[in-house]
């Protein structure tokens, strides 16, 4: 059986290798055949998802929930303390010191990442802004996203946590962060399609299984995910939706 393990486009260059590892070392655990898609841009994997290609899916919190409970996929697996906090940033020069400062009719720059853009508007709120309230500025990385903040041209960039992180010290040095959420309770999520779900033990096992291992530990650590996989039950995924709906509201 060959599948399409379809990874979201919002991990970090540094770790592209990690997911060819791992997709590697799965084939070699499961017996099963499994083909590596990495979209470029989250336009890119919503044509994959809508083809039917994503057999396997590697997905943001925001989708997770839609897929869940629209297209009946099946939560397999979540990376151990990996929660996709996200910071709000600006150039380093800025007068703006305080999320509060910022203001209606500002520019930010963010890659079309739903769940980071929700989470920024909840931790905006104090601030009295609303989604209606600022010029988004969409972009096909958070290395532009964070561009544009240095060069001026917008006021503030979005960007998950980890990706901030993942920044040269060069460029990490002519930003100024205002502000990090602290939620915990969001993650990315591994999903099988329904059609594959008699492959869920599996595979899950198989990924819960690397953590300390001789051949899985170094692929996790090239992944970034230290800690590895858990399984995730259906009452976590429910959760995890709730929360999602939380934020919406």
């Amino acid at each position: 059986m060959n599948l399409n393990v379809l990874i979201a486009p919002d991990f970090a260059p540094e770790h592209f290798a990690g997911w060819h590892m791992l997709n590697t070392l799965m084939q070699r655990k499961t017996g099963l055949s499994l083909r590596l898609l990495t979209p470029a841009s989250a336009s890119e994997q919503a044509q994959l998802i809508a083809e039917d290609k994503a057999d396997i899916i590697y997905a943001n919190p925001f989708d997770a929930a839609s897929m869940i409970r629209d297209a009946g996929y099946v939560a397999l697996a979540r990376p151990i303390d990996k929660a996709n906090e996200m910071v709000i940033a600006t150039r380093a020069e800025s007068p703006v010191d305080s999320f509060r400062d910022l203001k209606p009719g500002i520019k930010v720059a963010l890659t079309d990442n739903k769940d980071v853009k929700l989470i920024g508007l909840r931790l905006l709120e104090p601030a009295d802004l609303t989604e209606t309230d600022i010029d988004w500025q969409v972009v096909e990385s958070y290395q532009a996203a964070a561009r544009l903040a240095i060069k001026g041209e917008v006021d503030a960039c979005f960007m998950l946590a980890e990706a901030f992180n993942s920044l040269s010290r060069l460029t990490k040095a002519q930003l100024k962060p205002l502000i990090e959420s602290k939620l915990a309770d969001i993650s990315h999520v591994i999903l099988v399609h329904p059609r594959i779900e008699g492959e869920a033990a599996k595979l899950r096992d198989s990924l819960v299984g690397l953590t300390g291992s001789a051949d899985g530990q170094p692929v996790l650590d090239a992944l970034g995910i230290h800690q590895g996989f858990e399984a995730m039950a259906v009452e976590d995924a429910e959760f995890m939706i709730d929360l999602m709906d939380t934020l919406l509201e």
